[in-house]
């Protein structure tokens, strides 16, 4: 969703971009999400931070792919156009290991297996997540100095009054001041 970009995404992107030698990460802010609440910022300015957030790295590339779309965003829907749209690449999904479990329950998940390798960063905390259903030849596990952020408690600490610039990309911060988002 990127609700906000925080470090924690940028280093999962490289945690996968070094472990997997990928050429570059896509990062798509999530549309209409369809497993939970609309996200607090509106669509042009989650990209705007993605842009912005993503800048200072060469091979990461923001995306409006989903934002482009009508109706709710199906990570299945998404893979399938980017292999379209390169479709000599292979095409990688990066997903936190707190996401894991809960692939078996989106929308057509054979088929987005069938369309990509899920690239699994373990995120800090509890025990290693396990995805039933998930072919092992389609999950690779990467290891890595992940951080513990996650945007809600980025949004909550501003919502507070609080300040976290050390947790946003260079100029997010700046951004969300600017624009008053997740007062």
């Amino acid at each position: 969703m990127f609700d906000p970009i925080h470090l924690g995404h940028l280093r999962a992107a490289e945690i996968a971009r070094d472990g997997l030698g990928l050429d570059e990460v896509l990062f798509v802010p999530a549309g209409l999400p369809p497993h939970r609440k609309p996200p607090a910022a509106g669509p042009l300015d989650r990209f705007a931070m993605v842009a912005l957030g993503t800048s200072a790295r060469r091979a990461f590339v923001p995306s409006d792919l989903e934002l482009r779309r009508e109706g709710p965003s199906y990570t299945v829907e998404t893979v399938a156009a980017v292999r379209e749209s390169r479709p000599r690449a292979e095409v990688v999904l990066i997903v936190g290991s707190d996401n894991l479990p809960m692939i078996p329950q989106w929308r057509d998940p054979e088929r987005l297996l069938d369309l990509c390798t899920l690239a699994v960063v373990e995120r800090p905390g509890p025990a290693r997540a396990e995805a039933e259903g998930v072919p092992r030849g389609r999950l690779r596990r990467l290891q890595g100095d992940a951080l513990p952020i996650a945007s809600r408690d980025v949004r909550e600490t501003i919502r507070r009054g609080g300040s976290a610039r050390a947790l946003l990309p260079e100029g997010v911060a700046d951004y969300i001041e600017k624009r008053g988002l997740y007062r």
